[in-house]
């Protein structure tokens, strides 16, 4: 199958091409799947990864191609394997990791992933994300692991399902928040409390946000404008529409 029109698109943006072997698959939690694959020489190629390190896998929609990005778990450059967790939901993306078997492959394009932590680094972080960055969030996480941490996690409405966030009690608290009209929930959650844990030297902090792209763009405003964090401490990105 080709890309279509947004395949040529990330090639002429300097896209690289890459396909993939699924060698496993597990259940993580009911909404989740994790396919473990081999990297087709991605990790090589790039010299490594870095934390949220993300790529563009393709699917079929309707006969069309269509992409999705999603987060490198537990990337393993000697080994030129990593793992990629689907939040499971209606549509391909889901409907291939259900029925993925090992053997099978899939194409993938890296475009646009770069990250990195601020200096110095922080010593505190603060994270607002949902279930499709979930994997970004445990691989930020895991980059500091010393350092404290307050997550704000959006759910569906009504879920009872603990998020296999990679959390450790004695260093991150999470605040769970469901989700209502279209991301205000989060949005109100985050600025009753995010300034007063702020404080008004935001020097040591790190802001870290990905969501839908309207409460990402929301919150990322709050912090820059109202907040006065300057723009190296923050990293907001839209994950979905």
């Amino acid at each position: 199958m080709g890309h279509g029109w947004e395949g040529v698109v990330l090639k002429l943006m300097r896209g690289r091409d890459f396909t993939f072997t699924v060698t496993a698959t597990e259940q993580v939690t009911d909404g989740f799947r994790r396919v473990h694959v081999t990297d087709g020489g991605l990790l090589a190629a790039t010299g490594g990864a870095h934390p949220t390190m993300w790529v563009r896998l393709w699917f079929e929609r309707a006969g069309k191609p269509h992409q999705r990005a999603y987060t490198l778990v537990d990337p393993d450059p000697e080994a030129g394997t990593f793992s990629l967790d689907f939040a499971l939901h209606d549509g391909p993306a889901t409907d291939w990791a259900r029925a993925a078997e090992p053997g099978d492959t899939i194409d993938a394009t890296l475009q646009g992933t770069g990250f990195s932590l601020p200096e110095p680094a922080p010593a505190r972080l603060f994270v607002i994300g949902d279930p499709a960055s979930l994997p970004a969030i445990n691989s930020l996480l895991d980059a500091v692991p010393e350092t404290p941490a307050t997550i704000w996690f959006e759910t569906a409405p009504g879920s009872d399902e603990k998020p296999p966030l990679r959390l450790d009690p004695a260093r991150h608290t999470l605040h769970r928040v469901e989700r209502h009209d279209r991301g205000a929930a989060l949005v109100a959650s985050v600025k009753s409390t995010l300034p007063q844990l702020l404080g008004d030297d935001t020097s040591d902090a790190y802001v870290w946000i990905a969501c839908d792209t309207a409460t990402t763009r929301s919150l990322s405003g709050y912090v820059r404008k109202e907040l006065a964090v300057t723009k190296e401490r923050v990293h907001a990105l839209g994950y979905w529409r």
